[in-house]
């Protein structure tokens, strides 16, 4: 599953009201975070492999 951060268009490896594979906390400002089916463009590690 995949999230976007929806004020810098970036798409995470992670869920909704959980956390990214990079390790943000999807749960704080919940607003900024959708569910996506996107190509994950994050780069961090956790993310990206």
């Amino acid at each position: 599953m995949a999230v976007k951060h929806t004020p810098t268009g970036e798409v995470h490896k992670g869920t909704k009201n959980g956390q990214t594979g990079c390790g943000f906390d999807t749960k704080k400002n919940s607003e900024h975070w959708v569910s996506s089916h996107d190509r994950i463009t994050c780069q961090k590690n956790g993310c990206n492999n």
